[in-house]
C-alpha cells in the first residue's frame, strides 16, 4: 500500500472554483469554445457552470443535419432532377395538378422523417420517446431512417452526450464505481480489515438512497502512513472521473490553508462559500479535510450545517455530499487495542468495530486543545463512522514494497522486499511490531534497488 499524500485542490483563500475540462476529458469541437459561433449561428453554446448545450441549439443543429442531406427522400435515394426548382407552374397548366400532388406528398413525407430523426435523437440523448421510435421502425422499411442521416445523429448524440447529460449519474463527471472500489480496497490496502468493511458499506449505501436525510460524514483516525491519505484518494478516483482534479473535489489542509488564527473570520467565510459554489455546480460533491484535528473548532462549527440533517427550506441541498475528515488523533488508542489483541495471542481480525469505536470516541472527548472536542460535531453526531486505521505489522510493510516496485513496473525479490521492510523503524521498543511511518516512505526506499 504506497502512501500517497493528498494534495489541495487549490490554494486558499481565494474561493474561485476549479475550472472544468481537464486534460483527457471530452470537450466540445473547436467552435463551441467559448467567445466562439459558427458561421452559421447554430452552434449549441454550453450552459452556465460548464453545463451541457439546450436543447434549442441541439434542434437547431438537427435541423442543419436534415437540411445538409436535402438530396436524400423519405428513403435516403437522390432526388431526381424532376423536383428541382423550376418556377411556379399553375395548377391548371399541364402537370400542374399532378405536380402538386407530387409536392404535397413529398412534404408530407419530408415531415414524417423529419419526426422520426428528432423521436432518434431524442431516445438516444435524453431516453425519452424511445417506444414512439420503436413504434415507427415496426411499421416496415417504409419508416426506417436513411442510413447516412443516422450515422450523422449517432455522431450529434455521442457529441452532446460528451458534455455529461447522458450518464447514468446524469453527470458524466461522477462515476460512482463502487466495485472498482472495492476491489482496489482489497487488492491495495493491507491489514485495514475494519476500515475496508466500513468505507464500502457507508459509501454504498449513502449513494443507493434516493432521499438521504443528511449528508455523508466519515471521519479517518490512525497513525500517519497507515493509509488514511491513500484511501481518500482512492475514493476520488472510483468516485469522480477527474478523482482528485475533479471540479466536484475539494481538498484542505488545515495548516496550509488555515495556518492564521487572526483570520479565522475570513476562513469561516470562504470555506462557507466553496462549499455553497461546489455543491452548486456538483450534484454529488466529496470535501477532504487533512491534519483535521488542527482545525480551529470554529471552523468546524462553521461547516457544521452543512453536514446536518436537511431542513428542506429553500437553502441548497447538501445532502448529496460527502465529508472526509483524515486525523492521527486516536492513534494511540487504535495501536493499544492492536498490541494488546497481540499479546493475548488473538489475531488482528478479532478486532471488533463496536469496541474499537467505543475507545476511539473516548479518547476524542477527552479535553484537549483539539477541535473535535471543542466543536459540536461529536455532541450532535454529525460524524456517521469513525473509521480506525490499525497500526502496519512487518509483513504489511512488506506488500507495500511489492505494490511498489509493481507500480514503477521493476521487478523484484523476497530478499528485497525484507531489505525494504529492514530499513523501517518498528515499535514498541520491546516487541518492534509496529511500523512507526506505515508505508509513508515506502516507494522513496526503492530507490535505492533502480539500476
Amino acid at each position: 500500500m504506497p502512501s500517497v499524500a493528498v494534495t489541495p485542490s487549490h490554494s486558499f483563500p481565494p474561493a474561485t472554483p476549479i475550472a472544468g475540462g481537464q486534460e483527457g476529458s471530452p470537450g466540445p469541437p473547436p467552435w463551441a469554445r467559448a467567445g466562439s459561433r459558427p458561421a452559421w449561428g447554430c452552434g449549441p453554446p454550453r450552459g452556465a457552470g460548464g453545463g451541457p448545450p439546450p436543447r434549442l441549439g441541439l434542434a437547431c443543429c438537427l435541423l442543419l443535419l436534415l437540411g445538409g442531406s436535402g438530396g436524400l427522400g423519405s428513403r435516403g435515394t437522390p432526388r431526381g432532377p424532376w423536383e428541382e426548382e423550376q418556377g411556379p407552374v399553375a395548377e391548371g397548366g399541364p402537370w400542374g395538378r399532378a405536380r402538386y400532388e407530387a409536392v404535397k406528398k413529398h412534404l408530407g413525407a419530408v415531415g414524417a422523417l423529419s419526426k422520426q430523426y428528432w423521436q432518434y435523437l431524442a431516445c438516444k440523448v435524453w431516453q425519452e420517446g424511445c417506444k414512439e421510435e420503436e413504434e415507427e421502425s415496426s411499421r416496415g422499411p417504409g419508416w426506417s431512417l436513411p442510413v447516412v442521416g443516422q450515422d450523422y445523429l449517432e455522431i450529434l448524440s455521442a457529441w452532446y452526450c460528451s458534455f455529461g447529460k447522458c450518464c447514468k449519474t446524469g453527470d458524466c463527471r461522477i462515476v460512482n464505481n463502487i466495485t472498482g472500489l472495492e476491489a482496489d480496497l482489497n487488492g491495495q490496502l493491507h491489514g485495514q480489515h475494519l476500515a475496508k468493511e466500513v468505507i464500502v458499506r457507508a459509501v454504498q449505501g449513502f449513494l443507493q438512497s434516493p432521499q438521504p436525510q443528511k449528508a455523508l460524514v466519515l471521519s479517518f483516525h490512525g497513525w500517519s502512513g497507515t493509509g488514511k491519505n491513500f484511501v481518500a484518494r482512492m475514493l476520488a478516483s472510483h468516485l469522480y472521473r477527474d478523482g482528485l482534479k475533479s471540479e466536484c473535489v475539494r481538498v484542505f489542509i488545515s495548516l496550509f490553508h488555515f495556518p492564521h488564527h487572526k483570520y479565522m473570520d475570513s476562513y469561516k467565510a470562504q470555506l462557507k462559500k466553496q462549499i455553497s459554489e461546489t455543491v452548486q455546480l456538483c450534484q454529488q460533491s466529496l470535501f477532504i479535510f487533512d491534519e483535521a484535528e488542527k482545525l480551529h473548532f470554529s471552523l468546524l462549527d462553521a461547516i457544521k450545517p452543512f453536514m446536518a440533517r436537511y431542513d428542506n427550506k429553500g437553502q441548497v441541498d447538501y445532502r448529496r455530499s460527502i465529508f472526509l475528515f483524515l486525523s492521527n488523533l486516536g492513534g494511540n488508542t487504535i495501536n493499544e487495542v492492536t498490541l494488546d489483541f497481540w499479546r493475548a495471542g488473538r489475531a488482528r481480525e478479532e478486532i471488533s468495530m463496536e469496541f474499537l469505536e467505543q475507545q476511539l470516541r473516548l479518547e476524542l472527548l477527552e479535553p484537549a486543545e483539539n477541535g473535535y472536542a471543542r466543536s459540536h460535531l461529536l455532541e450532535e453526531n454529525l460524524i456517521d463512522f469513525f473509521v480506525p486505521f490499525l497500526p502496519l505489522e512487518y509483513h504489511h510493510v512488506k506488500l507495500c514494497a511489492r505494490d511498489a516496485f509493481l507500480a514503477r513496473g521493476l521487478p523484484y525479490t523476497e530478499a528485497a522486499l525484507d531489505e525494504v521492510a529492514g530499513m523501517m523503524v518498528f515499535v514498541p521498543k520491546e516487541e518492534k511490531l509496529f511500523s512507526a511511518q506505515g508505508c509513508k516512505s515506502v516507494s522513496q526506499r526503492i530507490n535505492y534497488f533502480l539500476p
